[in-house]
């Protein structure tokens, strides 16, 4: 419920933007899962999937008989008809095999299922897994004649099973090279060769530098940080997250680095960098520098309601974590949630070809991807940018296995989880989606009654009302900033007014975490297939 203003770029006006102090709820009736002008939102397709009225199901046995299987002669699935007066047989239905996300088969299943009944099937197979490859079966179901409102080969349902536990594949053995030699220059530790350079800068607690074969990988030295904050959704407003969760912004900067070294392990450098957040927790990033230029990633997240004997730290970090002023802002943070647990850099704007194994290829997260399948992607990061209304978090994509962001001509860097990770990559920072970062914009004042315009507080609404924030505020940089998750919190949305993440999909503050992923240089399209296939988790 927006108006569109044709002047500065363009923007969907929301209450307050007709006259000054007039009463409105802000951007609250920009609400639902379409924009103004009916453009879908990424919500659609969860929608969709849950009201879908062909339902397929298997038991949970079958999908992964045994973990020692490595063949599949038949899939059973159960196909129910939720139509209350309409026959399958008016619909076309289709099943496609894919193996690491690409198409290896493709077959119509003829069907004839009255309303309100199911029927099992056993698809045939004749499927031998191969190592590192991950196969799933997706189920579509389309018109085959215009219904009211629905053109005809419109998908009116799908679904998707992942076959078998994904075989490893072979482990990355590390390869030769120039020797990396390592050197500490005043607050920066150097790993370094005539392939490789690699800086970690101890007193901002960024990498700094990321260099393979003269192609500097990080943009203006806003390399890998922590990351615990996303840009707070209106649903984050309304639970009130942007102040009950603050710490975790301002454990996003500011970093106090209590420890960190530099040290060789074979022909591997490793930087080992512990962080001491302003939640009063640590969080310990270890980077493992191998002569070919890639780079595992290894992270932990100690609890909020860590104790001092068996945390395994520097004398320096103990004396710093433990003490009472620390003590007591874990005590406050202990049962918080953590918006998100990752990293973030940028890349030069070169690196926007964007491909990934993952969830899509509508934005998704934890709480919202049922509709969105695992499947191999190939987009921008202009295109996973959504324009909401009011700007917000956005562009979020689960459970995926690997992400590579490259020239045109496919060089660039693979992302390569240890299990799976969420992502962003953007051409904005997430500063420029947090409204309370959107100055000099005012905030949505309700003005209800003279006594609310006589008093208007910037300190008391610091964190709690949205600002007019709009559309044509988010202007694209010349980088693009990467956020990689172990996972981000749910968006919620039972209610816009207080509901907040189910258990599940929120993260308690008060547990440890730990996860990882490796950077993988790429010198071109032909590397990502093999390289992506590859089990570097092990490498630590």
């Amino acid at each position: 419920q927006g108006i569109w203003v044709n002047k500065d770029g363009g923007y969907w006006a929301y209450g307050g933007d007709f006259g000054e102090n007039t009463p409105s709820d802000g951007n609250f009736l920009i609400n639902g899962i379409v924009q103004p002008d009916r453009t879908p939102h990424p919500a659609m397709a969860e929608v969709k999937y849950v009201h879908q009225n062909v339902a397929f199901t298997s038991p949970q046995d079958s999908l992964f008989p045994s973990k020692a299987t490595t063949t599949l002669k038949t899939f059973p699935v159960d196909i129910t008809n939720r139509f209350y007066f309409t026959d399958l047989s008016r619909y076309r239905i289709k099943y496609v095999l894919t193996a690491n996300g690409k198409k290896i088969s493709e077959k119509e299943l003829p069907l004839q299922l009255a309303p309100q009944q199911t029927k099992k099937v056993n698809i045939p197979l004749a499927l031998r897994a191969a190592k590192g490859m991950e196969y799933h079966l997706n189920f579509y179901v389309y018109t085959r004649n215009p219904e009211p409102g629905i053109p005809a080969g419109s998908l009116i349902a799908q679904e998707q099973f992942q076959l078998f536990n994904p075989l490893k594949a072979l482990n990355y053995t590390p390869k030769g090279g120039p020797k990396i030699e390592t050197a500490t220059e005043g607050d920066n530790l150097i790993a370094k060769s005539s392939l490789v350079n690699f800086v970690f800068n101890k007193r901002n607690g960024l990498v700094t530098s990321y260099r393979v074969k003269g192609t500097e990988y990080f943009s203006d030295g806003f390399g890998i940080q922590p990351n615990f904050w996303r840009a707070p959704s209106d649903n984050d407003y309304g639970n009130g997250a942007p102040t009950r969760l603050q710490v975790w912004k301002q454990s996003s900067k500011n970093f106090q680095v209590t420890d960190a070294d530099i040290s060789e392990e074979g022909n591997a450098a490793v930087i080992k960098a512990t962080y001491l957040l302003a939640a009063g927790n640590l969080y310990i990033v270890q980077y493992k520098i191998f002569p070919d230029g890639i780079v595992k990633v290894n992270a932990a997240f100690t609890s909020t309601s860590m104790e001092e004997t068996p945390t395994e730290v520097s004398e320096a970090t103990r004396t710093a974590t433990f003490s009472p002023e620390v003590k007591a802002a874990r005590e406050k943070t202990s049962k918080l949630e953590v918006p998100r647990i990752g990293v973030r850099f940028r890349l030069p704007l070169m690196l926007n070809q964007i491909q990934y194994f993952g969830r899509g290829p509508e934005e998704n997260y934890v709480d919202r991807n049922a509709g969105t399948f695992v499947g191999l992607y190939k987009s921008t990061a202009e295109e996973l940018y959504y324009p909401y209304v009011r700007p917000q978090e956005n562009g979020h994509h689960t459970d995926t296995r690997w992400l590579a962001l490259t020239t045109d001509k496919g060089n660039g860097l693979l992302i390569k989880a240890d299990s799976t990770i969420g992502f962003n990559a953007l051409r904005n920072a997430i500063e420029d989606f947090d409204s309370e970062e959107a100055l000099p914009h005012d905030y949505q004042w309700s003005n209800f009654t003279p006594e609310e315009i006589a008093n208007h507080n910037p300190e008391l609404a610091k964190n709690k009302l949205r600002r007019m924030h709009h559309i044509n505020d988010i202007k694209p940089r010349n980088y693009i900033e990467v956020c990689v998750d172990m996972k981000q919190q749910g968006v919620a949305g039972y209610s816009s007014w207080g509901a907040r993440p189910e258990p599940g999909y929120n993260i308690p503050a008060n547990q440890d975490y730990k996860w990882g992923f490796t950077l993988v240089p790429l010198s071109g399209t032909s590397e990502l297939a093999p390289k992506s296939r590859i089990n570097y988790e092990p490498v630590r």
